[in-house]
């Protein structure tokens, strides 16, 4: 149960960013679910509520979930690299991604999903190839470790760089076409029918 690792996240001191974020971030979302989002990290908005992805670019993640019909609360679950905000929403350093990536491989574990989107470089890098650029990423299947990994654009790089919702439209119906193969077959979603 997801649940039973909240109190070692939230009481996780191992790197310096814990000390200036306001609170621990754990990710919410169906426990259930087989499908993963994950983003980089919380930004100021995150950090005063303590949920993940409720800002601007969190809003536009829920528009994109309503897209393929789905909610955060029953479709997926949404996490994060890093727990804590980082000063200035600067991007984590290597030192704080490996101080926390164990809290997120066990969430992973526990979790168990079946399909996870990567939204960004920073989960791309962490969790498919150090090396990669997200711009060459984007919208390709990587099947590893007995799951289905899509990386996409950031919400909040969307928010910046509108012209790239295209691409990201297309890589959410790769998604649900997977969600569809291996997860619920009847799954309908208002721009993307289901087709017989």
């Amino acid at each position: 149960m997801i649940e039973t690792m909240r109190p070692d996240v939230l009481g996780c001191h191992q790197c310096a960013l814990r000390s200036q974020a306001h609170q621990v971030v754990f990710g919410e979302g169906n426990a259930m679910a087989r499908l993963v989002f994950i983003g980089e990290g919380p930004g100021m908005e995150e950090d005063r509520q303590g949920r993940p992805f409720v800002g601007a670019a969190g809003q536009l993640l829920d528009k994109m979930l309503a897209a393929i019909g789905m909610t955060r609360f029953e479709h997926v679950y949404i996490l994060n690299v890093v727990k804590c905000r980082p000063p200035q929403n600067r991007t984590p350093l290597p030192e704080e991604v490996a101080s926390c990536l164990p809290h997120l491989k066990r969430q992973l574990d526990i979790l168990d999903p079946l399909i996870i989107v990567l939204l960004g470089a920073t989960p791309t890098r962490t969790l498919l190839d150090p090396q990669v650029r997200i711009t060459q990423a984007r919208g390709r299947w990587v099947y590893r470790d007995n799951r289905w990994w899509m990386p996409t654009f950031h919400p909040a790089a969307l928010l910046r760089r509108p012209e790239w919702k295209r691409s990201v439209w297309s890589d959410l119906k790769l998604v649900l076409d997977k969600y569809r193969q291996l997860i619920d077959p009847d799954h309908d979603s208002p721009y993307y029918p289901v087709h017989r």
